[in-house]
C-alpha cells in the first residue's frame, strides 16, 4: 500500500518517496491534511506515483487538496515535463479540456436579489441550454467553427457575444495562440458544433450568491468585491464533446505510434506525445482548439446571462456592474517558464483539475491585479460555499497551480443509489438555496455530500501556501444541467 509510506514533510504536506515505486524519476507531493488523507483513496495515491515515472519531469509529482482518482493522472495532478526531454500527456489533461469557472461581481445586494431568485434562475434555464447532450441556439458552418476554434473568446465578442474589456479578465486573454483548427478531427467538429453556448451536465453550473466572508478586504477590492451580502455569478462549463473527442483522438493515435512507450510505463493511460514530434505539436495544437471552444462557450453563456439579468431585473447592465472578476481553466496544458534549481526552464505544464495561481507582479496576469495577484476560483458543491483566493509566491513549488473545486468522494453511482434528487432540492430549499435542473438525476449526482469539505480544501491550500483565501461566496440559486 503507497499510502503507508507516505511521510509528512510540512504543515500540510506529505512526501511519496521515489523509491516508494521502483521506476519514478521523482517523489511525489501530496497536499492534504490529515483529515483529507483519511478519506484518500489508494488508487487515487498510485496515480501520482506513476505520473513520477514520465520522462523530463522537474522535481515532484504533485497532487492538490481536492484529489481524487481519474483517468491517467488524478483529478488535482500536476505535472512539469522539459519542453525537449518530456512531453504531453493527454491523460495528464483530461477529457474536458479547458473545463473552467468564471466569476462576476455586481453592485447588488441579498436584498434586492432574493425575492427575483426564483424568477433569475428561470430566466437563465431558458436562455442557457443544458443538459446531457443538449444543443445550442446557434447554427455554425464548418469555417466558422474553426474561426472559434482559432479565435476563442475574441470570436465571441465580434459575433456580439461579451464585452471588449472582458477579455483583459481571461486566462490567456480568452484565446491560446497556438491553435489549429486543422489538428482537430472531423468527428470532434461534428460533435462540438452543435454544442457551442450550452452549459452540459455533470458538475457544470450556474450559480446566483452572495459574499459571506471577506478575508482579506485590499485584495478584494481589487476584484471589485466590497462588501458582504454583495452578489456575485459563477460560472463553470467546458469544452463539451469537441474536447472529449479531441482528447480519445489522440489516445488512440499514441497508444498505436508510440506501442514501445507503453511498455514502460505503469499505466497506458499515462501514453504521451514525445516533446519534438509531430504528434506532440498536433495534440498541443488541437488541445488549444478545443481549450478556445471552451473560453467561447463560456462567453456566450456569461451574454445570456447577463440578458437575464438585465430582462428579470429589469435593469441597465451598466447599473448592475456585473462585471466579470476573471475566468480559467482547470484542464489544461501550458508552455511555461519556471525557476528551477536557479534556471529558468520550458516546461509542458499539466494542470488536471488545477488552476494556475501566479502571484503579484507576474507578467501573465491582467494589470489591475499586478499588485495583488492573480484571482483563483474554488467552487463548492450546490450546497456548499464557493472561494475566491489569490495566488501566492510560495506557490513555486507546485508551478503556482492549486485546487480547482471540492473534488469527489462518492461516484454518480453511488450517488444515484444513495440519494433522490427531490430530497436533495427540498433540504437545500430549506436552507434557502433554490435549485433549478434539467433532471432530478443529476441533482443526485451532486448531491453536497458527494464532495470534500470545501472549507477543509481551502484551509489547507492556504495552510499549504499555494493560495490564499480572499472572499468565501454562498450560493442563493443554482442552475444544473
Amino acid at each position: 500500500m503507497l499510502k503507508e509510506k507516505l511521510k509528512k514533510i510540512g504543515p500540510c504536506l506529505w512526501e511519496l518517496p521515489k523509491t516508494a515505486k521502483p521506476g519514478m524519476n521523482v517523489p511525489a507531493w501530496l497536499f492534504l491534511s490529515e483529515k483529507l488523507l483519511k478519506n484518500l483513496e489508494e488508487g487515487a495515491v498510485e496515480q501520482v506515483a506513476n505520473i513520477a515515472f514520465l520522462p523530463g519531469i522537474y522535481k515532484h509529482s504533485i497532487a492538490l487538496p481536492d484529489m481524487h482518482f481519474g483517468y491517467g493522472f488524478p483529478i488535482g495532478g500536476v505535472a512539469a515535463l522539459d519542453y525537449e526531454q518530456g512531453g504531453l500527456s493527454p491523460g495528464g489533461i483530461g477529457f474536458d479540456i479547458n473545463c473552467g469557472v468564471r466569476l462576476l461581481r455586481t453592485n447588488l445586494n441579498e436584498e434586492e436579489i432574493k425575492p427575483k431568485v426564483k424568477a433569475l434562475l428561470e430566466s437563465i434555464f431558458r436562455n442557457v441550454p443544458s443538459g446531457v447532450g443538449r444543443s445550442g441556439k446557434i447554427k455554425l458552418s464548418t469555417s466558422q467553427l474553426d474561426e472559434v476554434l482559432t479565435n476563442g473568446a475574441k470570436w465571441a465578442v465580434e459575433n456580439g457575444y461579451g464585452l471588449e474589456k472582458d477579455l483583459n479578465h481571461l486566462e490567456e486573454n480568452g484565446r491560446m495562440k497556438q491553435a489549429n483548427p486543422e489538428k482537430v478531427s472531423m468527428n470532434a467538429k461534428r460533435r462540438g458544433a452543435p454544442q457551442l453556448g450550452t452549459l452540459g451536465a455533470g458538475n457544470h453550473f450556474l450559480e446566483i450568491q452572495k459574499v459571506d466572508k471577506i478575508f482579506l478586504p485590499e485584495v478584494a477590492k481589487a476584484f471589485g468585491i466590497e462588501k458582504e451580502g454583495q452578489i456575485t455569478v459563477m460560472i463553470h462549463s467546458g469544452s463539451r464533446g469537441l474536447g472529449h473527442q479531441v482528447c480519445t483522438d489522440y489516445i488512440k493515435l499514441l497508444e498505436s505510434k508510440f506501442r514501445d512507450l507503453l511498455k514502460k510505463l505503469p499505466d497506458r493511460e499515462l501514453i504521451y506525445a514525445p516533446a519534438g514530434t509531430k504528434e506532440c505539436d498536433d495534440y498541443f495544437s488541437a488541445m488549444s482548439c478545443a481549450a478556445n471552444f471552451a473560453f467561447t462557450n463560456r462567453h456566450m453563456i456569461m451574454h445570456w446571462v447577463r440578458e437575464s439579468f438585465v430582462k428579470s431585473l429589469r435593469m441597465k447592465l451598466e447599473d448592475m456592474e456585473l462585471d466579470l472578476v476573471y475566468g480559467l481553466c482547470h484542464n489544461i496544458g501550458k508552455i511555461e517558464e519556471h525557476k528551477i534549481n536557479g534556471e529558468k526552464r520550458k516546461v509542458y505544464i499539466h494542470r488536471k483539475g488545477a488552476t494556475r495561481a501566479f502571484p503579484a507582479g507576474h507578467p501573465e496576469i491582467p494589470i489591475d491585479y499586478q499588485s495583488v495577484g492573480q484571482p483563483v476560483l474554488l467552487p463548492g458543491s450546490m450546497g456548499s460555499a464557493s472561494y475566491v483566493l489569490v495566488g501566492a509566491k510560495t506557490a513555486k513549488e507546485t508551478f503556482y497551480s492549486t485546487a480547482h473545486g471540492a473534488g469527489r468522494v462518492m461516484s454518480r453511482r453511488g450517488a444515484l443509489k444513495r440519494f433522490r434528487g427531490e430530497k436533495i432540492k427540498a433540504a437545500l430549499a430549506q436552507k434557502g438555496i433554490l435549485v433549478r435542473a434539467a433532471s432530478w438525476k443529476v441533482i443526485a449526482e451532486e448531491a453536497p455530500s458527494v464532495y470534500k469539505e470545501i472549507d477543509e480544501v481551502a484551509k489547507v491550500t492556504e495552510n499549504a501556501g499555494i493560495s490564499k483565501c480572499v472572499v468565501r461566496l454562498v450560493p442563493l440559486g443554482v442552475v444544473k444541467g
